[in-house]
């Protein structure tokens, strides 16, 4: 494998999807062949599946359903898109993966993080990112960002309680402490401009070898 694969995550409002936007065009320019994706979705099976997650009339959904639809969703993403990319030495840069599971539904949840990720393991066969940005920020600030984001349609997940979205935060950070080789925290309540000089230098450390985790397969039964 050739390619770097870059997950990037963070609560809601975090700002993720607008840095994902702005790197994807800065390795353009610089001359690097980059995909950028997300999670759920990147594919037509994945996005149907994300209409059905993040629909806000199913209220009712279980959390091992919503971590069962996750898994799927990003089985085939990975099969389609992610992989064949890679095996073809290109970038790419995924708005959410993995963690987010662990996040959500395995601390959030109270599904177990653990737990989350044995469904995961099955799904994504060994592969994991080269590096993960995440973006901190406090939920009530990321949520009030939403409520002003009229371009933005308010999802199911966006209707939790803030208790919800604070205990989100607490599980990225537990992921982020214990898997700090991977793992890079970014302060995204700061001005946009330095939220991204931070993304970028953080990415292009990777690419040049600096710091760098390689892609790689895994058969471990562990946590990556």
């Amino acid at each position: 494998m050739n390619g770097y694969f870059f997950s990037f995550e963070g609560p809601e409002g975090a700002g993720k999807t607008t840095m994902v936007g702005k790197l994807e065009s800065l390795l353009r320019k610089r001359g690097f062949d980059v995909m950028a994706t997300r999670e759920p979705g990147g594919v037509r099976i994945a996005e149907a599946i994300r209409a059905i997650i993040l629909n806000r009339d199913y209220t009712e959904m279980d959390g091992r359903t919503e971590a069962l639809l996750y898994a799927a969703a990003r089985r085939q993403h990975l099969l389609e898109k992610i992989v064949p990319a890679l095996e073809a030495g290109r970038i790419v840069l995924c708005d959410r993966f993995v963690d987010s599971s662990l996040a959500y539904q395995g601390f959030a949840r109270g599904l177990g993080i653990e737990e989350v990720w044995k469904i995961n393991e099955f799904a994504i066969d060994g592969y994991m990112p080269s590096l993960t940005i995440y973006f901190d920020l406090d939920p009530k600030i990321g949520l009030e960002r939403i409520r002003k984001h009229t371009g933005r349609e308010v999802n199911r997940l966006d209707l939790e309680a803030l208790s919800f979205h604070t205990k989100v935060r607490e599980g990225y950070w537990k992921l982020a402490k214990r898997f700090a080789d991977r793992i890079v925290v970014i302060d995204a309540s700061r001005p946009l401009d330095v939220v991204f000089d931070e993304t970028a230098a953080a990415v292009l450390a990777c690419l040049e070898g600096r710091s760098k985790r390689d892609f790689h397969e895994s058969g471990r039964d562990d946590l990556p």
